[in-house]
């Protein structure tokens, strides 16, 4: 009995509130860590002290996990800094074989990468000097020639940028073979500085701004032709698409190009390739509403078949299987997830929350704060039903009581089949500090009511535990802001776990 004691003790510990928590294993806190970071303050965490943290776990974890989860965060999460992070720290503590070179690789998706991974490196390893890159680890140097091999002259010119680290730096550095000619002529033009000006919305726009113009009238049908033109071009990437909408409605272009942008946004093969957090079609959407544009509805609705194609692909739940959807509106989830940012924490969880609610059947969907309280939202928007949600978060009150949620099924003795809370997972109750009630409490004797019920907490922030004990009674911890989120529910659903599931990863 006293050894049972000492290691559930061990397991327990407090959140950031001094509420009880339970400590993860180090793969489970680095998993949510990573797909929760951007290195930037949190409300509870400094971005130094989240980037040391990590750090601390990719030494604690199996270095194969550690490459997993670095390309894993890259290709599905859609993150950039940490992936690089994760790849570095890797090559400090595993050599011997070429994981670290097919790390390395596997994160650099853009080729301005080689050069974020390259500054990375010479701050990780303390280099000082005229030489800060010299003796680099042969494995980052192969991971980078395969990368350096990955892209064209475009991309190249596009990302060529006067910083400490440039393209000439890697290409010296690493002495890449090309893999054809082709290639070698672009290395040479690299090394040369000959590469051509590419054709970027920012570099035609920068044009027509240096220009002198006899009025105001005559600078807008500039700027109007500049847009027609780029949308024309189609080289205006999807993001970028999405970035500028206000402006591109703001310049008054055609109809006929108002319908293209449309036509772009909603194309299945252009979603799926654009790889966008969900989030990003909400900022979008949210800017635009505030747009007094007749054509301000017609991209409305554009975004919301877009984001609803984005997700054509999950899986959620029929008729027969009752979801409860909950969403955390407490005061540490206003946090912007960067300085650079408007979107919150609040937000991920919302639009996250809204396509679960899209892709199942039937649902019950509500916020909590102080108090817990249902909506009833259309079942077949997404974004419309998330600034719904956003005008009323304050009816809730600004608390994290999430137990309510729970607590709330055991009071109406209501059976359901899987509950699904988006919260940062700072959890207690504002109501009685000390109080044993508590989510996990209130679970325990829920599944004395509903044994089959499962409970899922999406962790939206990644700090160090979680509020319930995830290797019991039917508790699941899934971490990101990605859709793929949901991939990792379909796992669980079919008996494997989160870390099982990023095991999966190919290098």
């Amino acid at each position: 009995m006293k050894f049972n004691v000492f290691t559930k003790t061990k397991k327990q510990v407090r959140n950031y509130e001094g509420a009880k928590a339970y400590r993860l294993t180090p793969k489970m806190e680095l998993y949510t860590a990573v797909v929760n970071s951007t290195l930037e303050k949190t409300t509870y965490e400094k971005g130094q002290d989240r980037l040391e943290r990590i750090i601390d776990l990719v030494q604690k974890n199996d270095p194969y996990f550690v490459a997993q989860l670095a390309v894993y965060a890259r290709q599905k999460m859609y993150l950039r800094s940490i992936p690089i992070v994760l790849a570095v720290e890797l090559s400090k503590i595993h050599s011997g074989d070429n994981l670290v070179s097919r790390t390395v690789n596997g994160v650099i998706q853009r080729a301005d990468e080689i050069t974020e991974l390259l500054s990375y490196y010479q701050v990780a390893n303390q280099r000082t000097g005229t030489k800060k890159l010299n003796k680099l680890s042969k494995q980052v140097q192969k991971g980078i020639v395969m990368a350096l091999n990955k892209f064209d002259a475009y991309q190249f010119a596009k990302y060529n940028r006067q910083t400490e680290v440039t393209f000439k730096d890697a290409i010296f550095l690493t002495h890449p073979k090309a893999k054809d000619d082709a290639q070698q002529a672009i290395f040479n033009q690299v090394i040369q500085d000959t590469l051509e000006t590419p054709y970027t919305w920012e570099v035609e726009l920068s044009r027509v701004g240096q220009q002198s113009f006899k009025n105001t009238q005559e600078k807008q049908k500039a700027f109007t032709a500049v847009w027609e033109a780029l949308i024309d071009s189609k080289k205006l990437g999807y993001m970028a698409l999405m970035r500028n909408l206000r402006n591109i409605l703001e310049a008054d272009v055609s109809a006929v190009h108002i319908s293209k942008i449309a036509d772009t946004l909603t194309d299945p093969y252009n979603v799926k390739r654009s790889k966008q957090f969900p989030f990003r079609f909400m900022a979008a959407y949210q800017e635009l509403m505030s747009i007094k544009s007749s054509y301000t509805p017609y991209m409305l609705e554009a975004l919301e078949t877009a984001i609803k194609v984005s997700v054509d692909n999950i899986k959620g739940f029929e008729l027969d299987t009752k979801v409860v959807i909950a969403c955390d509106v407490s005061g540490s989830m206003m946090q912007s997830i960067s300085k650079n940012s408007k979107i919150q924490a609040y937000d991920i969880g919302l639009v996250l929350g809204m396509l679960l609610q899209h892709k199942s059947e039937n649902i019950i969907t509500g916020l909590f704060g102080d108090r817990w309280k249902r909506y009833i939202l259309p079942k077949g928007d997404v974004l419309s039903n998330v600034m719904k949600l956003k005008k009323i978060e304050g009816e809730v009150g600004y608390a994290t009581n999430g137990y309510k949620v729970i607590q709330d099924l055991n009071t109406k003795k209501r059976i359901v089949d899987k509950v699904m809370i988006f919260t940062d997972c700072q959890l207690w109750n504002s109501g009685h500090y000390n109080s044993d009630t508590h989510i996990a409490t209130e679970w325990k004797q829920y599944k004395r009511i509903a044994p089959n019920a499962k409970l899922y907490i999406f962790d939206l922030m990644g700090y160090k535990n979680a509020p319930l004990n995830i290797t019991h009674d039917d508790v699941h911890l899934i971490g990101g802001w990605s859709d793929k989120i949901f991939e990792v529910l379909d796992a669980i659903e079919n008996g494997a776990s989160a870390i099982q599931h990023i095991q999966e990863q190919s290098l």
